[in-house]
C-alpha cells in the first residue's frame, strides 16, 4: 500500500508539474510533508525529509528535461556549466542551512516561498530584459545563490534560474534549456547534502537515508516522468490563465498551511 500511495503521489505531482509548466518540487514538497505526517514518520524532522526526498526524485526528471532540450539543440552548455559551478557549491550549503533549522521554521520558510511564487504567477513578477550576461565570477556567484535557495526549499532552481537569465536578455527557450541542465546538478548536490547531514539523526526511519525517505524517492520518480508528459499535452486543451490562477491558489493554501498551522 505504500508504495501504492507514492505511484499516485508521483503520478499527481507530475500531472500537475506538466499541467502548470513549474518544477515538480513545488508539488512534492508540501505532498510529502502531509502524507509523512499521515504516516507517523519523521517527527520533527517531517520537512526536511520531504526536501531531501523531492530533490531526490529532481534528479530523475531534469534528466529526461536535459535529454529533449539537447534533442533540440536548445542548450548553451557553456553557460550552463558557469553556473553549475556555483550551484554545486550552494546546493550543499542549502542542504547544510536547512539541517540546521527546525522543522517549524523550515515549514515556515517554505510557506513564503509558496507564497512568493503565488504572487509571481498571478501577477507575472518578472524581470524584463535589458541587461547582458555578468561575467564569469558573477555567473558562479549567481548560481551559488540559486543553488542554496534551492536546495533549502527542494526545488530545481527553474523558478529562479530563467527569471535571471530572462533579466539577461537570455531568449526564453535558451533560459528554460539551460535552467533544465542546472537542474541535475542542484538536485544531485542537494540531495546528497540532505543524505549526510541527515545520517547522525536518531529516529528516522530505517527505509531512509539521512533525509531522502527511499520508497517516496522511488515511487514518485517512477510514476512522475510518465506523467508529466500527460500534464504537459492536457495543458494545451485548458485556458492559460485559469490553469495560473489555480495553481496559484494552492501555492496561497499551502503556504497559509505552513504559516499558520505548520503542526
Amino acid at each position: 500500500m505504500t508504495w501504492l500511495m507514492y505511484l499516485v503521489l508521483g503520478a499527481f505531482a507530475g500531472t500537475l508539474a506538466g499541467l502548470f509548466g513549474v518544477g515538480g518540487g513545488l508539488i512534492i514538497v508540501p505532498v510529502l510533508i502531509f502524507s509523512f505526517k499521515l504516516q507517523g514518520i519523521g517527527g520533527e524532522l517531517v520537512a526536511h525529509m520531504a526536501v531531501g526526498t523531492s530533490l531526490a526524485t529532481i534528479m530523475f526528471t531534469s534528466l529526461s528535461a536535459i535529454h529533449t532540450h539537447h534533442g533540440r539543440k536548445a542548450i548553451d552548455w557553456r553557460l550552463a556549466a558557469q553556473l553549475s559551478l556555483g550551484i554545486v557549491v550552494g546546493a550543499w550549503l542549502g542542504g547544510f542551512t536547512a539541517d540546521k533549522l527546525s522543522g517549524l521554521h523550515l515549514q515556515m520558510l517554505i510557506g513564503l516561498f509558496a507564497w512568493a511564487m503565488a504572487a509571481q504567477m498571478l501577477f507575472h513578477l518578472a524581470p524584463r530584459g535589458g541587461t547582458s550576461l555578468p561575467g564569469k565570477p558573477a555567473q558562479v556567484a549567481v548560481g551559488g545563490v540559486i543553488g542554496w535557495a534551492s536546495g533549502i526549499f527542494g526545488i530545481g532552481g527553474g523558478s529562479l534560474t530563467v527569471p535571471f537569465l530572462s533579466w539577461c536578455s537570455v531568449p526564453m527557450q535558451r533560459a528554460v534549456a539551460v535552467s533544465a541542465v542546472c537542474g541535475f546538478p542542484i538536485a544531485l548536490v542537494g540531495a546528497l547534502s540532505y543524505v549526510v547531514h541527515g545520517l547522525p539523526h536518531q529516529g528516522l526511519p530505517a527505509e531512509a537515508w539521512g533525509y531522502v525517505y527511499l520508497p517516496a524517492m522511488i515511487g514518485i520518480s517512477l510514476a512522475s516522468m510518465p506523467f508529466a508528459r500527460f500534464g504537459a499535452i492536457l495543458a494545451h486543451k485548458l485556458s492559460a490563465t485559469a490553469l495560473r490562477r489555480a495553481f496559484a491558489g494552492f501555492l496561497i493554501l499551502v503556504g497559509a498551511k505552513f504559516l499558520f498551522f505548520p503542526g
